[in-house]
Order: C-alpha cells, then sequence, then structure tokens
C-alpha cells in the first residue's frame, strides 16, 4: 500500500535495498540508453584513460537509487523532482562465469522534509558502493495523496 502524506513525518526511515551489479548489466544499460562509451564495459580503454577500471553509468547508478523511492511510493509517476551530485564512480569488476556481481550499490532512504502547502515530501537518499558515498544530496521530492 503506498504512504499518504498525512503519515509522514521528518527523519521517517522509508527502507533500503542492494543492488547487485554486473558488466553484463552495463551493456545491456548501454543499448537502452545509447551511451556505449567504453569507460563502461573495456577494461583496457578505461584503465587508459586513467580510470581504475570499469565504471558503471551515472545515469545507471541515479536509476537504481531513485528505485527505492519509486518502489515506496508506488508509482514512478509521484517523483517530480530528483537531483544528485556524483563524488565517486561504481567500480565495476569482471566476474564473468561467476555468480559474484562486480559491485553492490546499497541505497537507504528517509524522509528530508515535509511541505504541507505543495503535498510533497523530500525524500534523503544515501547511496554507498565499496564503502564510499558515490552520490551526495541525493534528493528525491515526491508528491503523495493526503490521508
Amino acid at each position: 500500500m503506498s504512504p499518504t502524506f498525512s503519515e509522514l513525518t521528518a527523519g521517517q526511515d522509508i527502507g533500503s535495498r542492494t543492488v547487485e551489479v554486473s558488466r553484463t548489466d552495463l551493456v545491456k544499460y548501454a543499448g537502452a540508453s545509447g551511451d556505449f562509451n567504453p569507460i563502461h564495459w573495456n577494461e583496457a580503454f578505461a584503465t587508459g584513460v586513467e580510470l581504475p577500471g570499469v565504471i558503471a553509468h551515472g545515469m545507471f547508478t541515479m536509476g537504481a537509487a531513485v528505485q527505492l523511492v519509486t518502489d515506496w511510493a508506488g508509482d514512478p509517476a509521484a517523483v517530480v523532482d530528483f537531483q544528485t551530485r556524483f563524488t565517486k564512480p561504481v567500480l565495476v569488476a569482471d566476474t564473468t562465469g561467476t555468480t559474484e556481481p562486480g559491485a553492490t550499490i546499497e541505497v537507504s532512504g528517509a524522509i528530508g522534509k515535509l511541505d504541507a502547502d505543495a503535498g510533497t515530501a523530500r525524500v534523503d537518499l544515501t547511496v554507498v558502493s565499496a564503502g564510499q558515498k558515490v552520490l551526495m544530496k541525493a534528493q528525491a521530492v515526491v508528491r503523495l495523496s493526503g490521508s
């Protein structure tokens, strides 16, 4: 059941999720998004441009993070704004032939602010991979029904 605005309080936890990422996921995302930059799938190219290895697309990481909010809200259209700043790349190791993910992204969220006049809640997200925050000021504004 979707939350209603009246039952929310600032600081309230909305949950968490772990997203496992493989290089296959990055190739699939490249096909869907049209972003075929080789830093997202080619180890030699990525290290050749002085990256520590293959990195996930920034928009892939943002999408993985905001999915927590859309699942919680029960409707993707409830998210009326989403902004963030990228701070660290998500490194995705080559784990081809194993069941291990190349990376994990840990996402948790809490209500940061309520705006009764607009009927919106700002959800503040914490997004971590390999023990480091990969997104800062990740905030989604959600419009929910009143009661």
